[in-house]
């Protein structure tokens, strides 16, 4: 049976990528055995994450215990007394109305407050403590008390 030329050439396209690719396994081979050892190749990580040939300095060593070591979500702390009272001051007020905004000294955010949940009055430039808890548009002020 006879051969197309076309049949020919792709024969010829398949031979020609078999040898290059024994050839450069050759040489891959040749280039792998010339003075490269195990120390050359290692690289080591410095204190500030960069990558370095030379061993970092033994004295600078910190010891990390394992117990130490989190992975995942941390435990939940409940917050303690002092962490829920906030300090703040009355940025508006509007006693027709019956709402205002309280600023947070902390996290300079601003905190609805409704007159329900207020011990005494208050005007605005006033300072107060309050805590803070989410009601159906966002954070709001409970247990608004006066700073005297």
């Amino acid at each position: 049976m006879a051969e197309t030329w076309n049949k020919k050439e792709r024969e010829k396209k398949k031979q020609k990528s078999k040898q290059d690719k024994a050839d450069k396994m050759q040489k891959r081979k040749e280039d792998g055995k010339d003075g490269k050892s195990f120390d050359d190749m290692i690289a080591y990580v410095d204190e500030f994450g960069n990558f370095s040939s030379t061993p970092p300095d033994p004295r600078k060593k910190v010891e990390i215990k394992s117990e130490d070591i989190e992975i995942g979500v941390p435990k939940y702390v409940p917050p303690t007394e002092e962490e829920l009272k906030r300090k703040g001051k009355v940025t508006f007020f509007n006693h027709e109305k019956g709402f205002g905004f309280i600023k947070d000294h902390l996290s300079q955010e601003s905190v609805f407050v409704h007159v329900n949940v207020l011990s005494e009055e208050i005007k605005e430039n006033d300072v107060v403590t309050f805590e803070i808890e989410m009601g159906q548009r966002g954070p709001s002020a409970t247990n608004v008390k006066l700073v005297k």
